[in-house]
């Protein structure tokens, strides 16, 4: 599950100042178009959760100054910059405060272009930080609803990681699935020789009832892998999703991904829809994992598709096959097993 990351406030010297969190993701798991409780079709996703890399945010109020006195460092976090502004104004509405300027300072490690929802990640932890400077902890929807005007789209990082449907443009879910995915072992990967992805340079494909109704038939069947979870039928789910998002995407190596994930016995792959990163996704229960996620990195390897990190859905003890930590990986997790901390490659 995606910690859930609230802001904090403290104060340095005399000026109030917040922090605030916010995690990342690890692409789709479905993404497409749905019907919304009034037959609406709408626009929405289902992302996969990663734990470990993500964007930490803090904000310092300067109380008499103008509200766009507001300066953000790294300088080029133009989405954040919005959303500190956008949150000034609804937190002094909130607390009756007169808005003022300040300074927000992110340090995230969340890879840049790959569909790993960085610019969400940035923007949420600022919203939060300037929420925590004011005293406050704005719920969910707010977020959310601050995201998208930011950015015009953004991912569920705001939520309590359960799976859902998010309508990424309008900051609202379409669906909760259910409580938790089933457990799955994820071999990430990027395509493209994880170059970032131009989304704004993709084609726009038009969409029509026929792809309505797909859409909707993978949402029941990912409803269903949830409640029971079936874990094959998530994996069936995530290809025939990231099948479709190919004839907009185009990568040239997912032939050879869905290959290499067929012959290594995984259940299925998934990809980023917005970006290069992918993962092949393996069911943790089955027999001989250890050698499954090993010869599946080495055709990665050998396909000239980078590998970055193999991570889990569940906690475990060990990281899969990430240097000398991986003994032991087959045996099932206890409930209260800590994590290690989750480490992405540079890209």
């Amino acid at each position: 599950m995606i910690p859930t990351a609230l802001p904090a406030t403290s104060r340095v010297g005399e000026l109030p100042t917040g922090t605030g969190y916010a995690p990342c993701h690890h692409g789709e798991l479905l993404q497409g178009v749905f019907l919304d409780d009034d037959g609406r079709r709408c626009p929405g996703l289902v992302t996969l959760p990663l734990a470990g890399p993500g964007c930490t945010a803090t904000f310092t109020r300067r109380p008499g100054t103008a509200p766009e006195a507001l300066t953000v460092l790294p300088a080029d976090r133009t989405k954040a910059a919005r959303a500190a502004a956008l949150a000034v104004a609804e937190c002094a509405r909130r607390t009756e405060a007169p808005p003022c300027g300040g300074d927000v300072r992110l340090t995230c490690d969340v890879p840049v272009g790959l569909g790993m929802g960085s610019s969400t990640s940035d923007v949420i932890a600022t919203v939060r930080a300037v929420a925590g400077a004011y005293g406050l902890r704005l719920p969910g929807d707010t977020i959310a609803r601050l995201a998208v005007r930011a950015e015009l789209a953004c991912d569920p990082l705001m939520l309590d990681g359960r799976p859902v449907l998010f309508a990424q443009r309008e900051g609202r879910v379409l669906e909760v699935l259910g409580p938790a995915l089933p457990p799955l072992v994820v071999v990430g990967c990027t395509l493209g020789g994880g170059a970032p992805v131009d989304t704004l340079a993709l084609p726009v494909r038009e969409v029509g009832d026929g792809d309505v109704r797909a859409f909707e038939r993978l949402r029941a069947l990912l409803r269903r892998a949830v409640a029971t979870g079936d874990v094959q039928q998530l994996g069936e789910v995530a290809t025939a999703s990231a099948t479709l998002g190919q004839q907009v995407l185009g990568h040239p190596e997912f032939d050879a991904l869905t290959g290499i994930a067929r012959r290594a016995g995984a259940v299925g792959v998934q990809i980023a829809h917005s970006g290069a990163v992918a993962g092949v996704l393996f069911d943790p229960a089955a027999p001989g994992l250890r050698h499954r996620v090993r010869s599946c990195r080495e055709a990665l390897d050998a396909h000239g598709i980078p590998a970055t990190r193999t991570f889990t859905t569940f906690t475990t003890t060990k990281e899969l096959l990430n240097g000398p930590a991986h003994r032991g990986v087959d045996r099932q997790a206890g409930p209260h097993t800590p994590r290690r901390p989750a480490r992405l490659p540079a890209l």
